[in-house]
């Protein structure tokens, strides 16, 4: 692979033009696909296979045009201090603002809260639903706008009226901390590289690919239900990556200029050996993110698929791009250890500072010296760090959880106050009596069943369809939705409609809301497991070939579960209970969000890898190159430690930038992906993992002779680069290192 890509470098600086003029012109592509191409809002949300969605899809089949899945609103009224909803001036608001809340096209009906009886007991608060044709997702922005202009209508006359429901579903913002993530990784590169040029390449590189993947996504959006969460991750990922990949090929092309060779050479071989890096950490980046899509949730898959889709931009642009920009720059990229002029280059070194080694190999020296006593440390600190992860509670995001300045959250807690908690999370009981001959009678049982239940508040008559062989039932738990008691109460249901099951012919199911969070919850647990097996197994594979051997890959993938274990113990410390939430603009603590551990798993694995593929393959090289196994841990960070650490940082600073968002599931992910780097670069990978290998020694690079005569050498260290180093190379030795 080495000698491959080496000649893809060597081409590409040369052809420069033609690489720029192509990259150019998949750039302007995809924008203009984007521009063109019809608005899409959020992806519409499925969970197939799970109880449900089997509910929802029997509704659709049963009760046509009833819009089972459709957005719904509640528009709530507070009567002012003293007075009543049902006074002459405070009723005629409320009718009013129901017959205008029913002129919108896409509302299919509006429940008067009189006639509905949707009025508290003490007559203070009430509520009007209206029901829409489409999803949340899908509902246009101008009934958005008139339902928010309606309640606004009907606050000028003095009564409080807020709005919650689904209806309301708003577009993610991320805010400015995002470009400020992006300006911090500008002076992280100027500081590496000590030139504004060569900080400027990677940048560069990574806004033309998150452009042409978001571009591309954008302009995809509507045919394949590609909604704004799915952008706005796979630019979080695009852009950290694609820095990080540019970074390592610019770094060791300054290197290979350091030992004198010509910039055409050096651009091959920067591409041959860190560009061979490159492909394989985001191989692992890959087959992460595409293998979300064991999990089986559309949504989640569709995630997964366009933000490796915006990986593998970034991987060929960094082996395509970068050395033709290196072509264009010619000799303005000055050798490693220069400076240009305007960041203090030509300015004299003292002999002692120049021979003084850098912090990485000072580091490394350390480790190996300790290796035991920095184990030690690193895997206490990290267990301690995820013990909150033992407190792990699952769910997805309602309207309690919106900070208390919004609407939905005010509409939220009117509720509560007014008809109890449970209120805000109501079940949906669906009795399929199709194949039984008493469909009444059986209806009937089912009602009698869930009044016996503990936590249920209310439950309202059946209502059968047209045909009477399918009938719906609404039950109003005692607690609030994310409860673990509304959950029990769910399972009861379900249990109850077992029995019912077995004793008659009809089938009862339970869905809404909560009901489908709690089976997402379930889902995404159960398909936790079988993706760890899937990916890590896939990966450790992977690497096995990379680095030949077995040890290494078993502990870069037992180093990998420490970091996520640490971070998701973070994100409940942070999410859950609230520690530093003020920081983090996290105003309501709550469960974590439901997909949130499975896609960390799946992100995090996969940086985690590009860390330990650059870092360790500079290792293998020097020690297939006769070094000592302790030596060849200590050149390892000599020669990496500086740029993985910029890498980081980077990585740190972009995806903190994401915490700022309006969405809750972007906030979260934003803030568990930058710890995750934090602990797995800094503590994992520059700690954990050197101290391992230096008490490993040279079993660490032990392979079975039959597994190592099976596996093909990809040639990841450029081994069949050094026939290129010297006329005078011994054939016997080259043949030596390369069986090695």
């Amino acid at each position: 692979m080495a000698t491959f890509l080496y000649k893809v470098g060597r081409l590409a600086f040369r052809r420069r033009h033609y690489v720029a003029l192509l990259w150019i012109a998949l750039l302007t592509l995809a924008g203009v696909g984007a521009a063109s191409a019809p608005a899409a809002g959020a992806s519409s949300f499925s969970v197939p296979g799970t109880e449900a969605q089997k509910a929802f899809d029997l509704l659709e089949q049963r009760f046509p045009g009833m819009s089972a899945d459709g957005a719904t609103a509640r528009v709530v009224f507070k009567a002012p201090a003293g007075e009543k909803l049902d006074s002459g001036a405070n009723k005629a608001t409320v009718e009013k603002t129901v017959k205008d809340l029913g002129d919108g096209s896409e509302v299919v009906s509006v429940a008067d809260p009189f006639k509905g009886k949707a009025v508290s007991k003490d007559g203070t608060i009430a509520y009007a639903s209206v029901k829409y044709k489409v999803s949340g997702m899908e509902l246009k922005d101008a009934s958005k706008d008139a339902l928010k202009e309606t309640a606004q209508q009907a606050r000028a006359s003095g009564l409080t009226v807020e709005v919650g429901g689904d209806a309301l579903t708003a577009t993610p913002e991320t805010g400015s901390t995002e470009i400020i993530g992006i300006a911090i990784a500008a002076v992280v590169l100027v500081i590496t590289f000590g030139s504004l040029l060569a900080a400027g390449f990677p940048l560069l590189t990574a806004l033309i690919g998150v452009g042409i993947g978001v571009s591309t996504i954008t302009a995809l959006a509507n045919a394949l239900d590609l909604g704004t969460t799915t952008s706005t991750l796979a630019m979080m990922i695009g852009l950290a990556v694609g820095i990080d990949y540019a970074l390592f090929i610019v770094s060791r092309y300054r290197a290979e200029l350091a030992e004198g060779r010509e910039r055409e050479e050096a651009a091959g071989r920067a591409v041959g050996t860190a560009g061979s890096a490159v492909v394989f950490a985001g191989l692992t980046v890959v087959i992460a993110l595409v293998g979300l899509a064991v999990v089986n949730i559309p949504m989640l898959t569709k995630m997964g698929v366009a933000a490796a889709g915006t990986v593998a931009i970034a991987v060929l642009i960094a082996l395509t791009m970068i050395p033709a920009l290196l072509g264009y720059a010619g000799k303005k990229i000055k050798p490693t250890g220069q400076k240009s002029k305007i960041l203090g280059g030509g300015r004299a070194k003292s002999a002692e500072k120049s021979a003084r080694p850098n912090m990485g190999t000072r580091w490394a020296s350390f480790v190996v010296r300790r290796p035991l006593a920095v184990l030690l440390l690193g895997v206490i600190g990290l267990g301690a760090a995820a013990i909150p992860a033992a407190s792990l509670e699952l769910g997805l995001p309602d309207d309690g959880s919106q900070p208390t300045s919004t609407t939905q959250r005010r509409a939220y807690d009117l509720l509560s106050e007014g008809f109890g908690p449970g209120f805000n999370g109501p079940l949906m009981v669906v009795v399929d009596a199709k194949d039984s001959k008493t469909p009444k009678a059986d209806v009937t049982t089912v009602t009698d069943k869930i009044k016996a239940l503990k936590d249920v508040t209310t439950v309202t008559p059946a209502s059968f369809n047209k045909d009477g062989d399918t009938a719906t039932i609404t039950v109003v738990p005692d607690s609030k939705p994310s409860s673990v008691t509304t959950e029990d109460l769910v399972h009861g249901i379900r249990d109850a409609g077992a029995q019912v099951k077995s004793d008659t012919d009809s089938s009862v199911l339970v869905t809404g809301t909560t009901a489908m969070n709690i089976d997402v919850s379930q889902k995404l647990n159960d398909a936790l497991v079988p993706y760890l097996i899937l990916v890590v197994g896939l990966a450790f594979l992977l690497l096995i070939v990379v680095f030949r051997s077995i040890l290494v890959p078993l502990k870069a993938a037992l180093g990998f579960l420490l970091s996520v274990m640490a971070a998701l113990g973070a994100v409940v410390a942070v999410f859950q209970w609230g520690w530093l939430s003020g920081l983090m603009g996290v105003e309501e603590t709550g469960p974590v969000m439901s997909m949130m551990p499975i896609f960390m798993v799946g992100v995090v694995f996969g940086l985690a890898m590009d860390y330990e593929v650059f870092l360790v393959t500079r290792m293998r090289e020097a020690h297939v190159h006769g070094e000592k196994p302790s030596q060849a841990i200590v050149t390892g960070f000599k020669h990496s430690a500086r740029v993985v650490t910029a890498a980081a940082v980077i990585m740190i600073a972009v995806f903190s930038g994401f915490i700022s968002s309006s969405e809750s599931m972007i906030k979260m992910i934003g803030f568990g992906l930058a710890i995750a780097v934090f602990f797995d670069a800094f503590v994992v990978r520059m700690a954990i993992v050197p101290a391992v290998l230096a008490l490993l020694g040279q079993r660490a690079w032990w392979l079975p002779k039959w597994l190592n005569r099976i596996l093909p050498n990809v040639d990841v260290e450029g081994e069949g680069l050094r026939k290129l180093d010297s006329k005078d190379s011994d054939p016997d030795e080259d043949r030596e290192l390369v069986r090695a």
